[in-house]
């Protein structure tokens, strides 16, 4: 998808932070639109059907949160990526977001160029979604066949148990999405046995080891993430 194709709307009560975004990244090349409460914001999004939704979570009328969830339920709109703007330290905001439906979080303040570095890498996972069906795909320098249980990282061939390499599988189908811990269990353990929280853990700490460090983020109190 070509960047004038892409379209990103903008929720924010703030005006500054508004102005800011939209020229930072319509200077990229997107088509951008804003927003100033959720209410607006939800009703643009219906309108536009944009690729991205950036939406703050504290805002007046409406808050981010409510907004994501009724953006999540409306029709045409289930895939719409969505990130959240949230405040240094709200933990809290972070986790309802991702409950509320949110793929990812931006903390304020950003420099434009975060921003727009977070915003590519973000966009990248509409490119990335065909990874989910495809019994071999590319992230970066990692090949990974479902076929064969293959993973080929820089031309060399690493070898992994099977719930190692599913659980690499599912996180590098989406590069940058975060997956909750119970979505994990549940797509990589299903109801084979009664597992917990730290056996995703030591499986990513191997996974980590094996494929490389900077490639697995945890977001606190969430889940995990592919980066590449």
């Amino acid at each position: 998808m070509k960047k004038q194709d892409i379209k990103i709307l903008i929720v924010d009560d703030e005006p500054d932070i508004l102005e800011i975004l939209k020229y930072n990244l319509s200077s990229q090349g997107y088509q951008v639109f804003t927003a100033k409460n959720g209410i607006e914001g939800v009703e643009k999004a219906k309108k536009k059907t944009p690729n991205l939704i950036i939406l703050d979570v504290m805002m007046p009328e409406m808050d981010g949160i409510e907004a994501c969830e009724i953006i999540r339920n409306t029709k045409g709109l289930e895939n719409t990526l969505i990130t959240f703007l949230t405040a240094r330290g709200e933990d809290y905001s972070q986790v309802a977001g991702f409950d509320a439906g949110a793929d990812d979080y931006i903390t304020k303040p950003i420099k434009p160029k975060l921003l727009v570095s977070k915003i590519k890498a973000l966009l990248r996972r509409l490119n990335e979604e065909k990874n989910q069906n495809e019994d071999i795909f590319k992230v970066g320098n990692i090949e990974i066949n479902r076929e064969e249980y293959k993973v080929v990282n820089n031309g060399r061939e690493i070898i992994l148990p099977r719930k190692e390499f599913e659980l690499l599988a599912l996180l590098a189908s989406k590069p940058d999405k975060v997956f909750k811990r119970e979505v994990i269990l549940d797509k990589v353990w299903g109801q084979e046995v009664v597992v917990g929280g730290r056996t995703i853990d030591v499986h990513i700490r191997k996974l980590r080891e094996k494929i490389g460090d900077d490639h697995f983020k945890t977001v606190k109190g969430v889940g995990y993430k592919f980066v590449l």
